[in-house]
């Protein structure tokens, strides 16, 4: 299967990220190379783009798609968790903007193998990493009724989490759960039929949340920004595109803490804690689609940009 994905918020993402046609670039999430593509057409043969991703044939796709820009770029089959580290050993000195578009791809979700979907009957997978040994088989047959109960009432944000819990326990007792037609199923049976149709398919919730566990995404995010930020040259951008609400109340905190580090009391006349501001939140409120996105693309509908700028003074200006 050709991979195909249309990048969401692409002209919006490029116009923020400012960029220097010498400078120094990183997509964490390379997928079919979209952004990638208009980041290197700005480049000179002094700039560089760097991409990120664990998915083979992401990176296979996006080598291809890229060749004509092959002199500034390097391609790492790595999460973007490892983006500062790789690029500190390889010599790379900073970054003068990176982009994330979290969430899974639009090929990953057509591709029945892969185990994303429950629109077609498949193994369940939801691997982006097919090196990794968890999948969604293994969340749904071996985890306990309290951890599946976590897993689908935190990430998948679904108020049937109990219900749907015990259902899967239930279920797997008679013979393993191995398809994501049996699990689509299921989850819809032990939602109340008056709540089936609200805010799309009823396994929604719960795909998304088995898949956010299988990739350990949210501690990923939680744990890179920080670190990304401090790798930003000044003045350099960090642009996220998000697709859900947990992903961006993520960035969205993380933003401002790193924008208002100062944690003394607000009756302080001076700050004593010591802690310095790191830049400045470009995007007050996030950037969303266009009417004209919204109607080519619909799974741009939940996309959200924000954007963080590197400021090496004490204060954002």
């Amino acid at each position: 299967m050709e991979f195909s994905h249309v990048s969401v918020l692409l002209t919006q993402t490029i116009k923020e990220l400012c960029i220097r046609p010498d400078g120094l670039y990183a997509d964490g999430t390379l997928g079919g190379g979209g952004h990638s593509e208009k980041i290197c057409e700005s480049l000179s043969d002094k700039g560089r783009l760097y991409g990120f991703d664990v998915d083979e044939e992401a990176l296979k796709a996006s080598e291809i798609r890229l060749a004509p820009f092959s002199d500034r770029t390097v391609f790492i089959r790595k999460n973007f968790r490892e983006m500062v580290s790789e690029l500190s050993e390889r010599g790379v000195p900073h970054l003068d903007g990176i982009v994330l578009d979290l969430g899974v791809s639009s090929h990953q979700l057509d591709d029945a193998k892969r185990g994303f979907t429950y629109r077609t009957d498949t193994p369940l997978d939801m691997r982006m990493d097919n090196r990794k040994s968890l999948t969604a088989e293994k969340v749904v047959n071996t985890y306990s009724e309290d951890e599946l109960y976590r897993v689908i009432k935190d990430y998948g944000e679904e108020r049937f989490a109990g219900r749907i819990a015990q259902s899967i326990v239930r279920k797997r007792a008679e013979k393993p759960i191995l398809t994501t037609g049996e699990l689509a199923d299921l989850v819809k049976a032990a939602i109340p039929a008056r709540m089936r149709g609200e805010k799309g398919h009823p396994a929604k919730r719960t795909f998304q949340a088995i898949r956010i566990e299988v990739n350990d995404e949210l501690a990923v995010l939680e744990q890179s920004l920080d670190e990304m930020i401090d790798f930003l040259a000044d003045r350099g951008r960090l642009c996220i595109i998000t697709f859900h609400s947990l992903e961006d109340r993520i960035v969205k905190n993380n933003f401002r803490k790193n924008e208002n580090p100062c944690i003394c009391p607000p009756d302080f006349p001076v700050c004593t804690c010591g802690r310095k501001s790191k830049g400045k939140i470009i995007t007050r409120k996030p950037v969303l689609p266009d009417e004209e996105e919204l109607l080519n693309n619909p799974r741009s509908h939940s996309a959200k940009l924000r954007v963080f700028e590197r400021r090496l003074e004490d204060a954002p200006a």
